[in-house]
């Protein structure tokens, strides 16, 4: 980011490190469901309740944050949020109950919302237009990280030291956040966006397919991979630190995913992405009771949903080219509310059956995706769509999870 002065550059640093604690205290409960549940004395489905109810919140902080701080300076907003963040991560060191640590999710799931939607798109106005690609990159390059670094490290600091450790250093973490917001120069509020510019972009039909393949897909990801740690302790029999080097693959298979989806993030890789997690899923049960072979599916399905948010944000920016924050904001929105009903479904299931039964049913909710892609593709709306978006920048892929264009995050 060359010619960027110091607060820009600070700036940047602040919202990337923001996004990548949101993203890492959104998703963290992947790798501590087991942990909790045993604390609480709660089901596993019950303690999936940790990933339902921030994605539920999300999904309608995003829209409702961004239309009540449309004249609000955005460095406030930001502050308000990081603040929240951390009161949030202490809840959840602290609690003494399994609903305190619900509530802590309630409150996250305000911060996911308000923060992609009001954050990612800030790079413009904190660094000169030669490096917004950069920044934009970095930025979204905190998505992945937080399953490449965070749910990992925090996995193995609560292996260590117990789950409540975990929570607290992403306390810590969020302060942190907060100083460096603190440097950020006045941010005035733009064009705001209002509810019926957001009506105008969910009434055009390349807009409502996004829709449609967004649910399918994240709510068949979250349904299984929220359970994937049950999966491998019961299934592979993994130990804790296997457990961690498995989300460790994951992870780094994900920014490979992202990577190679911004190249070329059309629906023939929305529908690849969809028809690989598809895959996964179905063959886990058989495969995954060895260690070799849960580590090459999860290497797998970590390459597929990594080009998920970048696909999906693509095919939103490109169904409204006019209206950058309305479509950022229905991406944020549809992701969030989908993770929170993947993750509650793919509960009732396991409670209900078995996690044989579960991970291949997330695999037929994706092949479902699969054929709307292919749908799609053959229509006049996605072709004049295609045609109406602006070239996407190689590097930096965004995501959750993601958004102005993307989380991250799914997470």
């Amino acid at each position: 980011m060359t010619g960027t002065s110091t607060r820009g550059r600070v700036g940047v640093l602040a919202i990337t490190l923001g996004i990548f604690t949101v993203v890492t205290t959104e998703i963290l409960p992947i790798g501590l469901l087991v942990p909790i549940g045993r604390t609480f004395d709660v089901t596993d489905g019950t303690a999936g309740l940790t990933m339902f109810l921030p994605g539920l919140l999300a999904a309608g902080a995003a829209p409702l944050v961004t239309v009540a701080a449309g004249r609000a300076d955005r460095r406030r907003v930001l502050l308000a949020l990081a603040a929240l963040l951390a009161g949030a991560n202490v809840l959840a060191a602290l609690a003494a109950g399994y609903g305190a640590v619900l509530v802590s999710r309630v409150l996250l799931g305000v911060v996911i919302g308000g923060f992609w939607a009001v954050g990612v798109g800030l790079a413009p106005r904190l660094v000169p237009p030669r490096a917004v690609p950069a920044a934009t990159a970095l930025i979204f390059s905190a998505v992945p990280l937080g399953s490449v670094l965070g749910v990992p490290a925090g996995t193995l600091l609560a292996t260590a030291w117990g789950w409540r450790a975990a929570f607290a250093v992403l306390a810590v973490l969020s302060g942190v956040v907060l100083l460096l917001l603190c440097a950020l120069p006045a941010l005035p509020p733009g064009r705001p966006t209002r509810p019926a510019t957001l009506r105008a972009v969910i009434s055009r039909r390349p807009s409502r397919a996004a829709l449609a393949v967004t649910v399918l897909v994240v709510a068949a990801h979250f349904g299984a991979y929220t359970y994937v740690t049950p999966f491998l302790e019961q299934v592979t029999q993994a130990g804790p630190a296997l457990v961690t080097a498995f989300l460790l693959v994951y992870g780094a298979a994900g920014v490979v995913g992202s990577w190679l989806a911004a190249r070329r993030p059309g629906p023939a890789a929305f529908g690849w992405a969809a028809a690989l997690l598809a895959a996964v899923t179905v063959l886990l049960p058989p495969a995954g009771g060895t260690a070799v072979g849960a580590l090459v599916l999860l290497a797998v399905w970590g390459i597929a949903y990594g080009a998920v948010p970048v696909c999906s944000q693509a095919w939103f920016a490109a169904a409204a080219p006019d209206a950058s924050e309305a479509a950022s904001v229905l991406f944020t929105a549809s992701f969030q509310a989908t993770i929170a009903l993947g993750a509650l479904a793919g509960g009732a299931v396991l409670d209900a059956t078995s996690l044989a039964v579960l991970m291949p049913a997330g695999g037929a909710v994706a092949a479902v995706a699969v054929l709307v892609v292919a749908l799609a593709q053959r229509s006049v709306a996605w072709t004049r769509c295609q045609q109406a978006s602006p070239r996407r920048p190689r590097a930096g892929a965004p995501s959750p999870s993601s958004p102005t264009p993307t989380p991250a995050s799914r997470r």
